[in-house]
């Protein structure tokens, strides 16, 4: 078992978990980057994608409150689901059919909803107006990850649907300057404007 993913994945977590518990009740119901997407819909599509780390391994999300109840208390239970796996080397090993092809568990999770983490925390920051600081490593690895992608596999990612009904991995490019902060490009790559407010 990797302990760099696990504590990589604890790390984000914790990160996210911070956001999530300072949004004020009356905040949850305001707009995020993601069109569409209200600050709670930032917190369902981060606990749905936890489900979907367990599908392949035959699990599914542990009984807990929803997203709509309690998006603390549904964020924390899923995250416990899939520390699960990744503390288990029996787990954590195991082999997944993914859309991107088989890897172990593990590397998906880490290339999924730990990639995730910060990218949807500075979505969930910017809709309640938070600290929207992205740690520089986390940066600086998820841009070294994504220019690293044949063209062709990040045209798939900004098709929507190509990986599933409803599943919009990257939107259109936005442009910046080429003064741009490394995280403003990278937000701009994936197809966040930067300079959105709620």
């Amino acid at each position: 078992m990797s302990s760099e993913i696990a504590d990589r994945y604890r790390r984000r977590a914790d990160a996210f978990e911070r956001k999530v518990v300072s949004v004020r009740p009356d905040q949850w119901s305001n707009p995020s980057p993601c069109a569409k997407w209200t600050a709670r819909d930032v917190v369902r599509h981060i606990v749905d994608m936890h489900a979907a780390m367990l599908r392949p391994l035959g699990r599914s999300l542990s009984p807990a409150p929803t997203v709509d109840d309690d998006p603390v208390a549904a964020f924390r239970a899923a995250r416990a689901d899939v520390e699960a796996i990744l503390t288990d080397p029996s787990l954590a090993t195991l082999p997944c059919d993914t859309p991107t092809g088989p890897m172990p568990a593990q590397q998906h999770i880490d290339q999924v909803v730990s990639d995730d983490f910060p990218l949807h925390g500075w979505d969930l920051a910017r809709a309640t107006s938070q600290d929207d600081t992205i740690d520089p490593g986390d940066v600086e690895r998820a841009w070294s990850a994504m220019t690293a992608l044949p063209a062709e596999l990040i045209e798939k990612f900004r098709t929507p649907g190509a990986f599933g009904p409803g599943i919009e991995v990257f939107g259109p490019q936005v442009t910046v300057g080429q003064d741009a902060s490394p995280q403003d490009k990278l937000l701009a790559f994936i197809g966040r404007d930067p300079r959105w407010r709620p």
